[in-house]
């Protein structure tokens, strides 16, 4: 189609056709492509998909998490834009070899014998010499000589002379259509296993993603895919002792559930650690349950070690809880709580009554850990343990412990640990690991374990509980009440003040007595710092210190507030010991020690942000595995993609395209050669086989 405009003639339809073909099958088009594609991937590697929304928001901010979750960043793989530049690509790639191939493949056949004598002198690589043979028996000579080292020869007969041409490496150029091939095969099969044919079965089949909650068998049928799905990718979870059937596919905006031909029983979960602390074996021991047939088939799946039945590969994708039965005690860290028991299964919740303020809370029981082997080592870097969280530079960094010179790394199996969660009637949840056993972190005093963290993404902080000799955490527990008391404040004021003084000056006793009852006072949070409100704990002591005493005397006067206060938590200790009817601590160094970390736990309880912290009494644990079931039809033809690749890309570069050609012509009585030998790549190997061909075909020597 045409068009004339001022007498000149336009092409159009033809014109933008060609244009348009010519545009896509260009090399920097593909290159485009392939740059956006990186980019991609790398923003998929480094920004973690499939995450919670609100994973993102706490790690982002709420701005940057909906730019992510608009742009599909966070499901870069599936993205409809990242499927449609594998498309594009495809076309392109296979517009360049079909445009391509057929002059690659008409090349195979030239052999460029009618080049003539005088262009033989341009090449880099040429040769002349006189031969006491006839030009024709010359040439079927060399031709000969040829063809047993693997050339392709083809002799031409001129007037004046013979041209043999031959040629050898023509699979360089094999190579670029295998190359280009196997980028075509991969994304094809990227394509046909990617979420586009999931998508394009659910818009045929008038399916849609799942937003709710509750059991997968109350999912209705419009969000499930049938067991005939030509290709799908999800993960399912099988406890031990149960049998699944179903599997979850994520979606951008949801879940799609995929019912598998068969139903997965798991027999038995079996993990085995090395001495750090990192799994080394994950395998399961399933039975695999024939829809149709009845048949159970006995199956063992490790990691790298799938199984297969009916076209569906299954993977040992990792571990979890499989709702183990958990006992805890709740543990009073404010005074209007009252210690009591409950138990819960992992993954499940349980309502309390009444906070300490009145408000009502939701106990979500999120993971039990059986084995926790952590690095002790105070100069260890941070990840050196499976969690990558050195627990002891996260104790000391933010406890303040003294830390102590040691250059190994120090590894031990602390025991098991629950992990909860708190939940207000607002919504808002603080995170909460405790440890079942008290820990022993390198200063004698072995502590139970409290940790906290307000998001999800932050590390956890810990409070360090001192147990007594019990090994229990009762006598701090009491000592923390009796805090909270001031009547038994000041009965434990009295009795410092008349142990630590003469009888016989009373007017010291009592200033000493004021003094004390400050500290204490200002110790529980029940007086003003004149900085701010109350708040408790030893910054309630630096805040007084640094509002009401001179700079030049705080120092001093400082470290004779910090022994008062050791000196009444010692009588207060004493007589909660007596209330308790147990015998009182005796002041030596390992009461001294259990003393100074109560104090450091005292100051530090004042901001704990729960009424109460749960301590693990009791466990019984159900393993699961986490499998992921793929039906990938695509494999294969990414395999084989990839076998054209490597063939392609050791056929473009160990492969050198040579073209050899000798003119032979008579003259003087003699038959005067000319050789000439052309490479696709200038290399020392080029070098040395012109050098050997030379003096092989025509005698030549340098």
């Amino acid at each position: 189609m045409s068009v004339t405009t001022h007498g000149v003639r336009v092409k159009t339809g033809s014109h933008a056709l060609r244009s348009a073909v010519e545009l896509l099958s260009s090399m920097r088009f593909s290159i485009s492509l392939l740059t956006v594609i990186c980019i991609a991937s790398v923003i998929g590697t480094v920004l973690k998909q499939q995450e919670p929304l609100v994973n993102y928001v706490n790690q982002f901010g709420p701005f940057w998490a909906q730019v992510f979750a608009t742009a599909n960043l966070t499901t870069v793989y599936s993205a409809w834009w990242f499927m449609l530049i594998l498309a594009f690509l495809v076309l392109s790639t296979s517009l360049c070899i079909a445009r391509s191939t057929p002059k690659i493949l008409a090349d195979f056949k030239v052999f460029k014998e009618n080049i003539r004598e005088q262009s033989l002198k341009a090449f880099a690589h040429r040769a002349e010499a006189g031969l006491d043979e006839q030009p024709e028996a010359a040439a079927r000579r060399i031709g000969q000589t040829l063809v047993s080292g693997g050339w392709k020869v083809k002799l031409q007969q001129r007037d004046n002379g013979w041209m043999v041409a031959a040629k050898a490496g023509a699979a360089n150029k094999l190579g670029y259509i295998a190359a280009h091939s196997a980028i075509v095969l991969i994304c094809l099969g990227g394509l046909f296993d990617g979420d586009l044919v999931v998508k394009a079965q659910m818009l045929l089949n008038g399916k849609s993603a799942y937003t709710g909650g509750g059991l997968i068998a109350d999912v209705a049928p419009a969000h499930r895919l049938g067991p005939n799905n030509p290709t799908f990718r999800g993960n399912i979870l099988v406890a031990e002792g149960t049998q699944s059937s179903t599997a979850i596919l994520n979606q951008a905006e949801g879940v799609v559930v995929q019912d598998l031909p068969f139903a997965i029983e798991l027999k038995k979960f079996i993990v085995e650690y090395y001495s750090t602390g990192m799994p080394k074996l994950f395998a399961s021991d399933i039975v695999i349950h024939d829809k149709e047939t009845g048949a159970a088939i006995p199956a063992r799946v490790e990691v790298n070690h799938p199984a297969n039945y009916k076209g569906v590969e299954i993977y040992q994708s990792s571990f979890d809880d499989g709702g183990s039965a958990v006992k805890l005690r709740a543990v009073p860290m404010a005074a209007a709580t009252k210690p009591f028991e409950i138990e819960g299964v992992i993954g499940g919740t349980s309502q309390l009554a009444k906070g300490a303020d009145g408000e009502k809370l939701s106990l979500e029981y999120t993971a039990l850990r059986v084995i926790n082997v952590e690095n002790f080592g105070a100069n260890s870097a941070p990840g050196v343990d499976v969690r990558k969280v050195d627990l002891r530079h996260a104790i000391d960094s933010r406890l303040g412990a003294a830390n102590k010179t040691q250059t190994e790394k120090v590894l031990r199996n602390v025991g098991p640990s629950i992990t909860y969660k708190l939940r207000d009637a607002a919504g808002q949840a603080r995170e909460f690991h405790n440890y079942m056993l008290p820990v022993d972190t390198g200063d004698g005093v072995p502590s139970y374990l409290l940790g906290m963290r307000e998001n999800p993404v932050d590390a956890f902080r810990y409070l360090r509980i001192p147990v007594d000799a019990q090994g229990e955490m009762s006598t701090f527990l009491r000592l923390r009440a009796a805090l909270a008391d001031p009547a038994v404040r000041a009965q434990a004021v009295q009795r410092y003040a008349a142990h630590a003084v003469d009888r016989s000056r009373p007017e010291l006793a009592q200033q000493l007595a004021q003094s004390a009852d400050r500290a204490m006072a200002l110790f529980a949070g029940s007086a003003p710092t004149g900085k701010g409100p109350a708040i408790g704990g030893l910054q309630a002591i630096a805040d007084f210190m640094e509002t009401n005493v001179p700079e030049a005397e705080r120092a001093r006067a400082g470290e004779v507030l910090v022994r008062i206060l050791n000196g009444v938590l010692f009588e207060l200790a004493q007589i909660t010991q007596e209330q308790a009817g147990l015998q009182p601590l005796e002041p030596n160094e390992k009461t001294q020690g259990f003393m100074t970390q109560a104090v450091l736990a005292l100051s530090d309880a004042q901001l704990y942000p729960a009424p109460m912290a749960f301590q693990l009494t009791d466990f019984t644990q159900v393993q699961a595995s986490v499998f992921q079931v793929a039906r990938a039809p695509g494999k294969k033809v990414v395999y084989l993609g990839c076998a054209f690749l490597i063939l392609g890309v050791f056929a473009m570069l160990y492969v050198r395209e040579r073209r050899v050609w000798v003119w032979l012509s008579a003259r003087d009585g003699l038959t005067h050669a000319s050789m000439a030998l052309s490479t696709n790549r200038k290399t020392l190997d080029g070098d040395r086989e012109f050098d050997h061909l030379k003096s092989k075909l025509i005698g030549a020597k340098d």
